[in-house]
């Protein structure tokens, strides 16, 4: 009974993918027992990360204001969500922030953009705050800023930029359902001109919008294809007034499962539990990090989450660490000490509940 599961543990262990069979079964299949699933995500894991947790914090620089029609964000053109929208922070903002996710014990400090992509001009400018931060803190920083050409990428090398965050979100040849804007292609040219410019990519996955399991794996084996080393793996918050909405597929073992076949398909990356982890996996969430080893902290763009005290006592209680950065004290901030991120565009919350009322539910803050 339990051979298939040892086999795919092995397999991983060894740093080879399942077979394509193997993969949709541990998506799709009627017979997966969840547990014994786990367990063989958790030996590549484990091998790879231990049991530490890499906790990542999101600032969100500039909200909304974006041209793109990406149907499963609030920030796009096409979008009616109930959010505020400011152009970018200033420098003594963002900075603060950074200091903050330091100080929080964040292993790594993303600042994410709205957008199609910046100019040479805005290029510099990010690269400037990339320097100040890894001067001041020592923590790694990863951007997200949509499109980028070798270009833009070559000037973020250069200031020391650790990681471009790019996600697929879905197969090619589901990705027109989702946005025509721009197409699956020029997402993989950005994770492209990032890995050639020195820059670690970044890139994952939303599941929830109507796609097949056949579309899930097939981005599980892309991603193992262009050797990307992060992967976020992100469950659709269902935004009223986005033209995507959920397809009410996300039940916590689903969530489960795609996380421990992002791990069996790439065993050494890191696997991160992404937006709508409370809202989606609810009581389960600490059996994520068996199969995951990093996740973000307080929120997201523009939906709040857990705090970081919750968080860090949910790591600690599932019987893992957080990793933390080389300066970090241990001590966890008391709640309301560390609101950053979407800051005044963070104006939804998750809702436990959204998926059991159905499509397009939310809940205002």
């Amino acid at each position: 009974m339990f051979e298939r599961y040892e086999r795919l543990a092995e397999r991983a262990l060894a740093g080879e993918a399942p077979s394509e069979q193997d993969a949709l079964w541990v998506l799709g299949g009627d017979d997966v027992a969840l547990l014994p699933l786990l367990h063989a995500a958790f030996a590549p894991r484990e091998k790879h990360w231990g049991r530490a947790v890499q906790v990542h914090v999101l600032n969100n620089v500039q909200n909304g204001l974006c041209p793109e029609d990406c149907g499963y964000c609030s920030q796009s053109r096409d979008s009616s969500a109930a959010i505020r929208k400011y152009p970018m922070k200033s420098e003594d903002e963002i900075l603060a922030e950074a200091e903050a996710a330091a100080r929080a014990g964040a292993s790594r400090y993303c600042m994410v953009m709205s957008g199609r992509g910046p100019t040479v001009a805005t290029a510099h400018k990010l690269a400037g705050l990339v320097r100040t931060v890894k001067e001041r803190h020592r923590i790694e920083v990863c951007l997200s800023v949509g499109l980028l050409e070798e270009e833009h990428a070559r000037i973020l090398a250069e200031a020391g930029l650790d990681r471009l965050n790019h996600n697929l979100n879905t197969s090619a040849s589901h990705y027109g359902e989702i946005c025509s804007t721009h197409d699956y292609d020029d997402r993989v040219a950005t994770l492209r001109a990032a890995k050639k410019c020195g820059i670690e990519p970044c890139s994952g996955l939303i599941v929830g919008m109507g796609e097949t399991a056949e579309d899930v794996v097939e981005v599980a084996f892309r991603l193992r294809e262009l050797e990307v080393p992060s992967i976020p793996v992100n469950f659709l918050i269902p935004i009223g007034g986005n033209p995507v909405q959920s397809d009410g597929s996300l039940t916590p073992e689903r969530c489960l499962r795609a996380l421990a076949l992002m791990r069996l398909v790439n065993p050494a990356a890191e696997v991160r539990i992404a937006g709508g982890r409370e809202g989606h996996l609810r009581a389960l969430g600490p059996l994520a990090l068996y199969p995951a080893n990093s996740l973000f902290v307080e929120g997201y763009l523009t939906t709040r989450g857990d705090d970081e005290a919750e968080t860090y006592r949910m790591i600690r209680d599932a019987g893992f660490e957080v990793a933390g950065n080389p300066d970090w004290d241990g001590n966890v901030p008391g709640r309301g000490d560390f609101r950053l991120r979407g800051g005044e565009g963070e104006i939804l919350k998750p809702d436990i509940r959204a998926e059991q009322r159905g499509p397009g539910a939310t809940r205002a803050d």
